[in-house]
């Protein structure tokens, strides 16, 4: 099904596009609405609470209607909500604007995530959902750069025109080449949330919470690291994340088939190497050549965990993974917000620019002890749920967080 999964791909790019061009054009935006710039910078807070909301909202009012119907209508929100701050008249209406552009996100990677294993055999599961998140990954290199620069050349507003645009391909890309998938008899609210409260998704979030916030401890000050320790002037910080988003996109491509080999060692593998990768960037951050290859490095090591956190929620949901699919996401935008307000806080406290990256190596260590806990407590259990529960599989014997064969 590749026309299939290239229309979720079409999505994801949309969504990964949205969510990190207000960053490129707070000056523009701020100008434009008549505030300063940090109060601009807001705007990006009011996207991240609106996935946070909208990912567990959206994905429960849905829970009964069928998959492809439900992609389409988050899609219409998401360019509803585009369009919207393209048109707003003030800084008001357009923070309202942001929070609406967001609150389909995590709802369309969870329903986009469960669509995508099912289009596959239960080996390539994996493989079919990193294929989604390349979207994502790609948007980093070729979206965001061109929508900030659309957006400096002819105003804050085409910008999100631009995202509004690609929604609308998207939609039609999904409600041609994506199949009717039928909801299961038993699916539902209650069928949802009595999934999300197995001991292993609880311990699957947090892990996302705190392993992704050591990523996201550097991303945010990614650009001051660069200009004031290692003396890349601020013309060139784009191509440097562009290089970050190469290494993204390298990452997502290794996790599909390393997830549907071993699951639970490509998490802990990704976070180990994610904390030294980390560490190492406190020293190669002064360098240009190092600096650049460790941020490559980062970027793909971010990556490589997305996709077997994603597979180890869904599996671990037994047969109601779309609200943790989608939870997914809202954990992301909580290791966003405390991964920054973190690195923030080591740089208010004096400690150098460089002093995210060690907070990021702890945070990052700390997600992999959440990640063991929960292997340890798959030894202990009867059996270990995955995602074949959902598509038709056999489950696996405990600690094997792989997806099966078909029967």
């Amino acid at each position: 099904m590749p026309l299939a999964l290239l229309a979720l791909a079409v999505v994801a790019f949309g969504i990964g596009t949205t969510e990190f061009a207000t960053m490129g054009l707070l000056p523009q935006i701020a100008d434009g609405v008549g505030v300063s710039v940090p109060h601009a910078g807001n705007l990006v807070s009011a996207y991240a609470l609106g996935v946070v909301v909208g990912a567990p909202v959206l994905t429960g009012v849905g829970a009964r209607i069928p998959h492809k119907r439900l992609l389409l209508l988050l899609t219409g929100l998401f360019v509803v909500g585009n369009a919207a701050s393209a048109l707003a008249p003030d800084y008001g209406l357009l923070f309202a604007a942001r929070f609406l552009a967001g609150l389909p996100h995590g709802a369309l990677f969870g329903v986009g995530a469960v669509v995508a294993s099912r289009l596959v055999a239960p080996d390539r599961a994996a493989r079919a959902v990193s294929r989604m998140f390349l979207g994502l990954t790609v948007a980093n290199i070729v979206g965001v750069p061109a929508s900030t620069a659309l957006g400096q050349q002819l105003g804050w507003r085409s910008a999100y025109w631009a995202v509004a645009a690609i929604g609308l391909l998207a939609l039609v890309a999904l409600a041609v080449f994506v199949p009717h998938q039928p909801r299961a008899q038993q699916s539902g609210i209650r069928h949802e949330l009595r999934a999300m409260g197995n001991r292993q998704v609880a311990i699957g979030l947090a892990t996302a919470v705190v392993g992704f916030g050591g990523f996201f401890a550097v991303y945010s000050y990614l650009v001051p690291m660069l200009t004031h320790l290692t003396g890349i002037s601020d013309s060139s910080t784009t191509l440097v994340l562009a290089l970050y988003g190469v290494g993204m996109t390298a990452g997502t491509l290794l996790a599909g088939p390393l997830t549907d080999r071993a699951l639970r060692p490509t998490l802990y593998g990704g976070l180990v190497l994610l904390a030294a990768a980390l560490v190492t960037f406190y020293f190669t951050v002064h360098s240009t050549v190092p600096a650049l290859v460790t941020i490559a490095f980062l970027g793909a090591m971010g990556s490589l965990i997305t996709t077997p956190v994603q597979m180890l929620l869904m599996a671990k949901a037994k047969n109601a993974p779309t609200m943790a699919a989608a939870s997914n996401h809202s954990a992301f935008n909580l290791a966003n917000a405390g991964g920054a307000w973190l690195g923030g806080l080591v740089i208010s406290a004096g400690w150098g620019w460089a002093a995210p990256s060690l907070v990021g190596g702890a945070l990052a260590v700390a997600g992999l002890g959440l990640a063991f806990t929960g292997g340890l407590m798959d030894r202990g259990g009867p059996r270990s749920e995955t995602v074949a529960s959902s598509t038709g599989g056999t489950p696996a014997p405990a600690g094997e967080d792989t997806v099966p064969q078909r029967t």
